[in-house]
């Protein structure tokens, strides 16, 4: 008979019980589970906080490095102003830029502004120290959210290297012990209906 036939429902912790059905791959396996979980857990929570800290302090310093500079236009931008044709107010086009940082060396690049824009229209534009175009830094909360979403990301994806192992061997650990309870029931099994006819017989 199948050892799976005469299991009963499994009970959790049974592996950390005294039972003289249990064997020492059955200690195996507890300890096998337990050091699987905690290194599942251990590996999720650190991989998670040391990302999630990496990509705050890094926006952080962007934040703190990042600053917004008038930049000027440096021809008129194409299209038409909104009210002057078809172009709605949302609309923006590439224009060249140029800028001036702290040392005072000037600086040109390709930024999106209204249409028509003329010569000399003012726009905001954000820069690196080394005056370099940038996008807009991102706010302390949009930091905190993006942080946290690549923390658990990544303590995702680290915490399931321990499990699947775990998973591994558990899954072989298993097939092992019903090999050998299978093997065992084969050689008592009989035994016991050999037994069991005697007894019906002295009855």
């Amino acid at each position: 008979m199948p050892l799976k036939a005469i299991r009963g429902p499994k009970a959790w912790l049974w592996r950390w019980r005294r039972s003289p059905l249990k064997r020492r791959a059955d200690v195996v396996e507890a300890w096998v589970l337990l050091g699987a979980w905690l290194l599942t857990v251990l590996a999720g929570v650190s991989a998670g906080l040391l990302a999630a800290r990496s990509v705050e302090h890094g926006l952080a310093e962007e934040r703190a490095d990042w600053r917004p500079v008038v930049a000027r236009v440096v021809r008129r931008a194409p299209g038409t102003s909104p009210g002057h044709g078809h172009t709605s107010a949302g609309e923006r086009v590439w224009a060249k830029v140029r800028w001036t940082v702290a040392d005072g060396s000037a600086h040109t690049g390709q930024v999106r502004v209204r249409p028509g824009s003329k010569a000399g229209t003012p726009v905001t534009v954000w820069t690196d120290p080394q005056g370099r175009l940038v996008n807009r830094p991102t706010s302390a909360a949009e930091a905190d959210f993006r942080g946290a979403l690549i923390g658990c990301l990544v303590g995702v994806s680290a915490a399931a290297v321990p499990f699947g192992a775990g998973l591994a061997v558990r899954g072989r650990l298993e097939r092992r012990r019903m090999a050998a309870w299978d093997t065992e029931w084969a050689r008592l099994g009989p035994q016991w209906g050999g037994w069991s006819d005697h007894d019906r017989r002295s009855g």
